[in-house]
């Protein structure tokens, strides 16, 4: 994926079924920019930034399709829209999430991806997101 950081919100994809389906690890820790304003007493990882997190991860398995054809290297995954999100528990430094992107839905350069991020066994967000290719 084109994002670096401070944006990229991956550390590393421990799974890929390419064009299917992606989980990925990030591990939460105190020195990330956002936690010295959110919140400063009680640091809690922003629920717009998991779901970045999750779309970071269905564009990794979108990606690796698009890679594979030579014309189309360079495209882009743009977020098309957030549906039935739900913040389940709160995200805070030490945590490690574990985000996993299924493509449950494609035709052409638009498709919905359900996504879950989890602490443990323990589900921190699930979201439907729906990405364009650009």
């Amino acid at each position: 994926i084109p994002h670096r950081q401070p944006f990229l919100l991956i550390d590393t994809v421990e799974e890929l079924e390419s064009g299917m389906r992606a989980v990925a690890k990030k591990c939460v820790s105190y020195n990330e920019p956002f936690f010295g304003g959110h919140f400063p007493n009680e640091p809690v990882m922003p629920g717009v930034l998991i779901i970045e997190a999750l779309a970071q991860t269905g564009a990794v398995a979108i990606l690796s399709v698009e890679e594979s054809q030579p014309e189309n290297k360079g495209k882009t995954v743009y977020f098309g829209g957030i549906d039935k999100a739900k913040f389940k528990r709160k995200v805070v430094p030490g945590d490690v999430l574990i985000l996993e992107t299924e493509i449950i839905k494609q035709k052409g350069p638009i498709g919905v991806g359900r996504a879950t991020a989890k602490v443990g066994d323990d589900i921190a967000c699930i979201a439907e997101l729906t990405f364009a290719i650009s």
